[in-house]
C-alpha cells in the first residue's frame, strides 16, 4: 500500500529545465528563507528540452537568425524582435556572470563558449534582402560590429566549407557577428540545480508525476497530487506559488489547474531531427552558426543551420533541424498527449490555426516523407560537398507551439513562448518554444514582476535585482557605454575570448 505525504512548501516548480533552474535561482537570491519543491518526471535535470541535443537553438542573440527579421509589404525590415531578443540575451550573459562572480557555478566553460554568429543568402533577392537586414540592424548599438560581404573570398575566410564547391556564378552574401556565444543549455540547467539543491529549504524530486492540481477550497493555496514513480507513494503538497515550466507537458497541467486565463489555449507538436558529422576532418573545419532561410511555410525551428556546438566538451557539427510531427508534447511523451489536450474551449481555435496554417501542415508532410537522399540535398545547399558518409540522423527534441484565441481568425499559431499566470499571481505557466531558453531571464524577470508584484518594487528586491542584473530597467541600446561595459564585464566572467580574425 503506498503512503501518502502531506508537505507545505511556499514554491514549487514543475519541470527540471531551464526556465525552473532560473526562476528558482532568482527567487531563492531574492528569498533566501524561501522553501522550494522541484518536481520532474524523468531521472534528472534537463533531460528533454533543455538538453543539448534536443536544443534547436544554442546562444539564440538574433545576431544570426532571420526569421527574427521579416520583411514587410512595403520592403522594409522589421527589426522590433530582433531588438528585443539581443537585449534579452545581454540579460542572460549578465546573470550568469553575476552566477560565476559568486561562485554559485563553477565552471563557464562548461556551458559558454564563443562562437562567430553568421547569416549567409544566395539568389539576387535574398542578398539584397541581407543587405537591407544588415544596414537596419548596424542602427542599434547592440548589433555593433556586425560585418556584411558579397565577397566570395571574404565569405570563404569566414565559412570556408560553405563556399567550398559552390557554383561560381551564384550570388552570395554573408553576415558575421564575432561576438556570437554557443551555450550548451543542459549543462547550464544541472550546474544551476545543483546549487539550489545544496541549499536549506529546497528539496528535488525526480521521476515524480504530478496527477492534478486545483486551488484549495480552504485557503488561497494549490493543492497538488504528485506520484512517486519508483515506489507509488503519493503526496499532497499545498504551495503558495505555482510555476509549471514544463515544455511540452505545460499545457496539460495548465488545463488540470483550470484557471480562467488559460482557456483557448491549445498545442501543436512540431519535432525535430538533426544531420550530425561524424567525420572529424570536416568538424574542425567549420567554425560558426551558420543561419539560412527558412523554406515557405517552415516553423521558426525549423530554420536551417549549419552549426559548430560544444556538446559533453567536444565540439561537435549539426545540420537541420528537419521537422516532423508526432502527437507527443514530450519526447518522452505519450502518443495520446495531442487528443488529449483537447477541450470545448480551445478546440475552436485549434481547428482554425490548422485551416490558416494549411502550407505548416503541407510542410510538415513533405518533411516526413524524406529520405536520407532527400536531407543530404538539403544540406548540400549549404555544404555542397558534403558527403553521405560524414552524417548520421540524431533525433532532436520535441516542440509544442501555442495555439490562442484570435479575434479575427478565430485561432492563431504563435511561434514563441507566453506566459501565462492567475489574477491573484499564485500559478504562472510557460508554454511555447524558440528563442525560449536564451531569453530564460528576461522571461524569468517579467513573470516575477507579475506574480509577486507587492515585492517587486520594493527597495531590498530592486537592489538584489541590479545587483544580478547590473543593466536592470534600463535600455542598452539607448545607452551604447553602459553596453560596452556590461559585455566587457559579463564576457569577463564567462571567459569569452572572441576571435578578431
Amino acid at each position: 500500500m503506498s503512503t501518502t505525504i502531506k508537505q507545505e512548501p511556499d514554491v514549487v516548480l514543475i519541470g527540471a529545465g531551464i526556465m525552473s533552474a532560473t526562476l528558482g535561482m532568482f527567487l531563492k537570491e531574492l528569498m533566501p528563507e524561501v522553501k522550494i519543491d522541484i518536481y520532474e518526471r524523468l531521472n534528472g535535470a534537463a533531460a528533454e528540452s533543455s538538453d543539448a541535443w534536443n536544443n534547436a537553438g544554442t546562444g539564440h542573440s538574433a545576431f544570426c537568425e532571420l526569421n527574427y527579421t521579416p520583411e514587410m509589404d512595403n520592403g522594409a525590415i522589421d527589426t522590433s524582435k530582433a531588438v528585443k531578443i539581443a537585449e534579452s540575451f545581454e540579460l542572460s550573459k549578465q546573470f550568469w556572470a553575476y552566477l560565476i562572480e559568486k561562485n554559485l557555478i563553477k565552471n563557464p566553460k562548461e556551458f559558454v563558449s564563443s562562437i562567430p554568429h553568421m547569416s549567409f543568402v544566395w539568389g539576387q533577392d535574398n542578398v539584397e534582402y541581407l543587405k537591407k537586414r544588415f544596414e537596419a540592424l548596424t542602427k542599434f548599438a547592440i548589433f555593433k560590429g556586425m560585418e556584411y560581404s558579397e565577397d566570395r573570398a571574404t565569405i570563404a575566410s569566414w565559412m570556408p566549407l560553405v563556399m567550398e564547391g559552390r557554383n561560381e556564378n551564384d550570388a552570395v552574401a554573408a553576415t558575421n557577428m564575432r561576438i556570437g556565444t554557443d551555450v550548451n543549455f543542459g549543462e547550464l540547467t544541472r550546474d544551476m540545480f545543483a546549487w539550489l539543491g545544496s541549499q536549506p529549504g529546497v528539496n528535488m524530486y525526480f521521476e515524480h508525476d504530478v496527477t492534478s492540481m486545483r486551488r484549495s477550497a480552504k485557503s488561497s493555496k494549490w493543492k497538488l497530487k504528485i506520484k512517486d514513480m519508483v515506489s507509488g507513494d503519493k503526496k499532497r503538497v499545498y504551495a503558495k506559488f505555482v510555476f509549471i515550466g514544463a515544455g511540452g507537458g505545460s499545457l496539460h497541467l495548465l488545463e488540470k489547474a483550470d484557471i480562467p486565463e488559460g482557456k483557448g489555449f491549445g498545442g501543436f507538436p512540431v519535432s525535430g531531427q538533426w544531420l550530425k558529422c561524424i567525420n572529424e576532418d570536416v568538424i574542425q573545419q567549420h567554425n560558426a552558426k551558420v543561419y539560412g532561410k527558412a523554406s515557405v511555410g517552415a516553423p521558426p525551428m525549423s530554420v536551417p543551420h549549419i552549426d559548430s556546438r560544444m556538446i559533453n566538451g567536444k565540439k561537435e557539427l549539426l545540420f537541420g533541424p528537419y521537422a516532423g510531427f508526432s502527437t507527443k508534447f514530450l519526447k518522452q511523451g505519450s502518443y495520446f498527449d495531442l487528443p488529449t489536450s483537447i477541450r470545448a474551449n480551445n478546440i475552436g481555435p485549434m481547428l482554425a490555426a490548422g485551416y490558416h496554417n494549411m502550407s505548416l501542415t503541407k510542410y510538415l508532410i513533405q518533411q516526413v516523407t524524406q529520405s536520407q537522399d532527400d536531407r543530404m540535398e538539403a544540406l548540400r545547399e549549404y555544404l555542397p560537398d558534403a558527403k553521405k558518409e560524414d552524417w548520421v540522423l540524431e533525433m532532436a527534441g520535441q516542440r509544442v507551439q501555442v495555439i490562442k484565441k484570435d479575434e479575427k481568425e478565430g485561432g492563431k499559431l504563435e511561434f514563441g513562448t507566453e506566459v501565462i499566470n492567475s489574477a491573484d499571481g499564485s500559478l504562472a505557466v510557460l508554454l511555447g518554444a524558440s528563442p525560449g531558453a536564451s531569453t530564460a531571464v528576461s522571461i524569468m524577470l517579467d513573470l516575477v514582476g507579475r506574480c509577486f508584484p507587492d515585492k517587486i518594487n520594493t527597495s531590498e528586491w530592486q537592489d538584489k535585482l541590479k545587483e544580478m542584473i547590473p543593466s536592470y530597467g534600463q535600455s542598452l541600446n539607448a545607452n551604447p557605454e553602459l553596453l560596452a561595459k556590461i559585455r566587457e564585464h559579463s564576457d569577463r566572467m564567462l571567459g569569452l575570448e572572441h576571435s578578431q580574425k
